[in-house]
């Protein structure tokens, strides 16, 4: 494993850096390949009913509001602020939706925008493309999802991947996700394909809820076959996953081979490249072009253990983006530096194609997520 190493991307780019974390021939390789490039954003929106468990998540307040956070999530990166929104942005325990981070980058940096529907209480109320996916079933039933619909919803983000990829292909795509519980799902089947990461994914919340993830994955394993290394990834989404998982894994696969990749998240991206190694050479793909990134929340979080989940799946290449909110007067931003919120909706990516696509250092993004905010709250809307 190569030691962490921060490498800003120019000599005048004093404020605002880019960390690479693990394989980092890899992921600077892939910085200085793309550096300069409009990427494209995708935002996969999904939905596991483990979100409705009490205090499952921080991602909405109560269970009835973690049942539009991702529709709410998807109106305001597409839309923006309004008065009168047809879901508005779900209270959250403490902190803002990262929706705002994501919707000043993909705004200032004039990227498209795809949102995707792979299984929803709620159809969203902007412009985006139905898969006719499925909502999971809670982790604790051991039946999340039937093995016929991952198929679908792999099928689907393969033949995805190869058009946005292609159409992409002197670029690379930025894909993002909204699954409340989504860590929780991620933790789920990375337990279900024999890896022991009990108490090293994180949360929405400030301190991570690891005895409850836990408790509720064990009971959706029981009875489940004793042999995990020898389940299928197929075989692990369909008992304890959710159907962002099996989308996001056609859709990256299918990408790479003809752009770039960036994974925009923490640990249900790390599960994400945990699925694609698995999968092995079964499908073609090009490691080369796929990187996750991420905040430096995610990887400063200290009741989660980002880096040894690294080292305990076979090992993507991470980055991060070292913007931060310390120099912010709103109290809805310095929460994030508190450890509340951390990451959603691909922000961390978004900020990392800020960083490259237009050299936006810190001070750039930050007058650009103030800004935004600041029209959010003459609306006078709570957020």
């Amino acid at each position: 494993m190569s030691s962490p190493l921060t490498m800003p991307l120019n000599s005048s780019d004093a404020h605002c850096l880019i960390a690479h974390h693990t394989n980092i021939d890899i992921t600077q390789r892939w910085q200085q390949k793309y550096q300069g490039k409009r990427p494209c954003y995708i935002c996969i929106l999904g939905f596991t009913e483990t979100a409705l468990v009490p205090d499952i998540s921080a991602a909405g307040n109560t269970p009835k509001a973690r049942r539009m956070t991702a529709v709410a999530d998807a109106e305001f990166i597409y839309d923006g602020p309004s008065p009168n929104p047809h879901y508005p942005l779900p209270p959250l325990q403490a902190g803002v939706s990262p929706a705002l981070l994501t919707r000043a980058i993909t705004t200032g940096l004039n990227l498209p925008v795809y949102l995707f529907n792979t299984g929803l209480p709620y159809s969203p109320s902007v412009p985006h493309i139905d898969i006719d996916g499925a909502i999971a079933r809670c982790v604790s039933s051991g039946q999340a999802l039937p093995l016929d619909k991952v198929d679908q919803l792999f099928n689907a983000g393969l033949r995805w991947g190869k058009t946005l990829g292609r159409r992409f292909s002197d670029s690379y795509l930025i894909i993002g996700e909204c699954v409340v519980a989504g860590t929780t799902t991620a933790q789920a089947t990375l337990t279900a394909l024999g890896f022991n990461v009990a108490g090293l994914i994180g949360s929405s919340h400030a301190i991570c809820n690891h005895k409850q993830k836990t408790e509720l994955i064990e009971t959706g394993l029981q009875g489940q076959p004793a042999n995990q290394s020898k389940r299928s990834v197929w075989e692990a989404i369909a008992a304890v996953g959710d159907p962002m998982q099996p989308f996001a894994l056609g859709m990256t696969l299918a990408a790479s081979q003809h752009s770039g990749v960036l994974l925009a998240g923490g640990s249900q991206m790390i599960a994400v490249y945990t699925m694609l190694q698995q999968l092995g050479s079964r499908y073609p793909w090009n490691s080369n072009n796929i990187v996750i990134g991420t905040t430096q929340w995610i990887m400063n979080d200290a009741t989660s253990q980002l880096m040894k989940l690294a080292r305990t799946v076979p090992t993507p290449p991470i980055m991060s983006s070292q913007f931060s909110f310390k120099q912010s007067n709103y109290p809805q931003f310095t929460l994030f530096e508190q450890g509340y919120v951390k990451e959603g909706v691909g922000a961390g990516g978004c900020l990392i194609a800020g960083h490259l696509y237009q050299n936006w250092q810190q001070t750039k993004s930050l007058q650009a997520m103030e800004a935004l905010l600041e029209s959010c709250l003459k609306q006078s809307k709570p957020l």
